[in-house]
Formats: C-alpha cells, sequence, structure tokens
C-alpha cells in the first residue's frame, strides 16, 4: 500500500505590530527657494532715504532696514506693540499719528518709485 502524503500547508509568517513609521520629509535639491514675487529694485524718496539709508532697495529689504529703525529708535508703543509712534523722520513717511503695523506697507507705496 503507498502512503498518502499529508498535504502541509504553510503558514505565512506572524506580521509583528510595530509603531507607525514616522515618515521622514524629502530634502528638497538644488538651491534657494524662490518667492513668487519679482523682485525688483524700486527708487525711494528722499524722506524715505533717511530712514533706510539706500537709495534703491526691493520691496521686503525696504520693509526690514523700517523695521530695523523702528527698534533701534524705539517707535514701537511699549503698551500696544502693534502700534508705531512716528519720532520726526519716520513721521515724514507714515505721519505723524500712530500707525498700526499692518497698515505700514501701505503707507509706504506713496514712497517708492
Amino acid at each position: 500500500m503507498a502512503k498518502k502524503k499529508k498535504s502541509v500547508k504553510k503558514k505565512a509568517p506572524a506580521k509583528k505590530k510595530t509603531a507607525a513609521k514616522k515618515r521622514t520629509a524629502k530634502k528638497k535639491t538644488g538651491g534657494k527657494r524662490k518667492s513668487g514675487l519679482i523682485q525688483k529694485t524700486y527708487s525711494l524718496s528722499p524722506a524715505l532715504e533717511a530712514v533706510c539709508g539706500s537709495k534703491s532697495l526691493t520691496r521686503p529689504q525696504i520693509v526690514k532696514k523700517l523695521w530695523v529703525y523702528i527698534k533701534s529708535h524705539k517707535c514701537q508703543d511699549t503698551k500696544n506693540k502693534r502700534m508705531i509712534n512716528p519720532d520726526h523722520k519716520l513721521s515724514e513717511v507714515i505721519g505723524k499719528r500712530p500707525v498700526d503695523m499692518l497698515k505700514l506697507a501701505g503707507c509706504l507705496s506713496k514712497h517708492i518709485k
């Protein structure tokens, strides 16, 4: 008599439960990230030139230099940091009344050509 072979089913290896794998962000290749705006240089009015210290700058550079001036001359209101109290030089650019920091860029457009 021929012996019957028992069919043995192979079991899949048991999967271990592991914590969710952290996804790692891929590093971007290439150089510096470019902004959507065209980096155009603008000529400044004499009043804004006195505050910024240059004859022509890009818009982001103008705003940066303006904030450096505001912080170094302590033109920010002590209680409400959003308000800017202009001194003599700065009042020629943004006006004599205190200005909210978000409206600062709108005041600059008159002095940029």
